[in-house]
């Protein structure tokens, strides 16, 4: 049985394509008795309607289906979102592998797939997509946080992860007072929920340099 990928759940969701129903059930069964959702796809276009759904935790995807391979589902879903896909096949070959692994999959299993090995597998894709989401939504918070400064506090903030002191901002300012620098960076420790620099540095400098860069032409 398919849950509900538009309705709330507190269990991770697997989505399963291949084009082998007994082959469905019989997997869906197997990650039922651990406590995963599941959801069952006959075809790689029938899933690509669904791909992007938050709901869906990792899929387990079959090369060789009728119409879409499970290796172009690969491609197409490089292209959507960062979703764990484990490829299986009961006709492996090495450059079928070497592809799989060069279009993203996490893992490649050969049917008939053991069962424990199956299950470790699928569990592993879905910590590490609970980890990617976290680093995720902690990445936005950052931004958000980021948006909320002002020109000039944007500039002080530049000079901080450069290293400079608040004598060397405040001059590279144009004759700011260290003291007005120093209120500036106050107020960029506070939005920005840092208690050190060592902690701004880490937390902001990747994110600074990469999505604002050196913002001088901002207003105060």
């Amino acid at each position: 049985m398919n849950v509900d990928l538009n309705s709330p759940t507190t269990s991770p969701v697997v989505a399963i394509v291949d084009d082998d129903e007994a082959v469905r059930d019989g997997l869906a069964l197997l990650l039922r008795t651990v406590g995963l959702q599941t959801h069952c796809y006959p075809d790689a276009s029938t899933f690509l309607a669904d791909a992007d759904n938050d709901a869906l935790d990792c899929a387990l995807v079959d090369i060789r289906m009728p119409g879409m391979s499970g290796l172009d589902l690969l491609d197409q879903m490089r292209e959507l979102r960062d979703l764990p896909v484990i490829v299986m096949t009961g006709h492996g070959s090495v450059d079928a592998c070497r592809r799989a692994f060069k279009g993203g999959a996490l893992d490649f299993l050969r049917k008939p797939v053991d069962d424990d090995e199956l299950i470790d597998v699928v569990q592993q894709a879905i910590r590490k997509h609970a980890e990617s989401r976290v680093g995720n939504d902690e990445k936005e918070a950052r931004a958000a946080r980021l948006e909320t400064l002002s020109g000039r506090e944007r500039e002080v903030l530049d000079g901080i992860v450069r290293g400079l002191s608040n004598k060397e901002i405040a001059r590279d300012l144009g004759g700011l007072s260290p003291r007005t620098v120093e209120t500036y960076r106050a107020n960029v420790f506070e939005k920005l929920q840092a208690s050190s620099v060592a902690e701004l540095v880490r937390d902001y400098a990747a994110t600074w340099r990469a999505g604002y860069g050196i913002l001088r032409q901002a207003g105060t």
